[in-house]
């Protein structure tokens, strides 16, 4: 919204502050969920927070098409973590191939910031990256002091460096598949 022509300054700044602390609520519903035994909470905050973003979103499709995105690399990621023994997720259940629902919800939220209060990171690639080296496993080692939603099996350090790399691909690998994606679109309209 920031960037479109003729929104209000205000209006920018109060979606910008909306997409932050609308994530937030869903980072901390999923991860207090997964944590308390409650693993419908992040998915349930994370669709009423979804709803409410696309709903108001000047570029509905293009985060929709990020949302769906990111939900795939999330199963791709998360569910390797799971499946190498690195980390075991709460709630997840018996299959710890398949990233949990909860998890698929973070990743939800974390798309919708990628245009939004994230944007400066599309047209970076390196900052994006270190980005996802830095915060990603910031974010799990959170996670899993904050709530014991994420429980490193084979030592934390062996974790975070995984983390640190599949988070420091991902951010990027989103950026370019929502550019890749916004050409063919381009292309197909021209």
């Amino acid at each position: 919204m920031p960037d479109e022509p003729g929104v209000d300054g205000d209006l920018a700044m109060h979606w910008l502050v909306f997409n932050v602390l609308g994530f937030q609520a869903v980072w901390w519903a999923c991860v207090i969920g997964a944590g308390k035994g409650w693993p419908w909470a992040g998915p349930v905050a994370a669709v009423l927070y979804a709803a409410a973003h696309l709903q108001f979103s000047p570029t509905r499709r293009r985060d929709v098409r990020l949302l769906a995105s990111a939900l795939v690399v999330g199963l791709v990621l998360d569910g390797s973590l799971g499946a190498s023994g690195l980390l075991t997720y709460a709630a997840a259940g018996e299959v710890r191939h398949i990233a949990p629902p909860w998890i698929l919800a973070l990743w939800a939220g974390f798309a919708l910031t990628l245009t939004h209060s994230m944007a400066a990171l599309a047209t970076r690639p390196w900052a994006a990256a270190a980005l996802g080296v830095l915060g990603g496993p910031l974010a799990y080692a959170s996670a899993a002091s904050v709530a014991g939603a994420v429980r490193f099996d084979n030592g934390m350090v062996e974790g975070l460096v995984a983390i640190a790399i599949g988070w420091g691909v991902a951010i990027p690998l989103l950026y370019g598949i929502d550019k890749h994606l916004a050409k063919n679109e381009r292309e197909a309209i021209a």
